[in-house]
């Protein structure tokens, strides 16, 4: 047999639990909470795309270095190579430039 006290506490229980489903339907429909998720979703968004477009940049960049500067720092140093050997056999030589 179910004592009165034992349907008492299943009683109090499921009107608990129906306080805070409808307590916490009532605070998840609350604008303020709309809004907090809404910009939230817009600042993950920004983010998103920031990121996408910084990565461009940075693919961009990276590619014109090596396409352009790279070359430029080779021929630099081996244009820096042959006044070294010249100084050198200059030096041996015994002219002077």
């Amino acid at each position: 047999m179910t004592s009165p006290q034992g349907k008492k506490r299943a009683s109090t229980m499921s009107n608990d639990q129906s306080l805070i489903s409808r307590v916490s339907r009532g605070v998840s429909q609350s604008p303020i909470i709309h809004q907090t998720k809404r910009a939230a979703s817009d600042a993950a968004f920004v983010s998103k795309k920031l990121i996408r477009s910084t990565g461009r940049a940075a693919w961009i960049a990276g590619t014109t270095f090596l396409i352009l500067v790279v070359p430029l720092i080779i021929e630099m140093d081996r244009e820096q190579q042959v006044n070294d050997l010249e100084l050198q056999q200059a030096s041996l030589l015994g002219t002077s430039k």
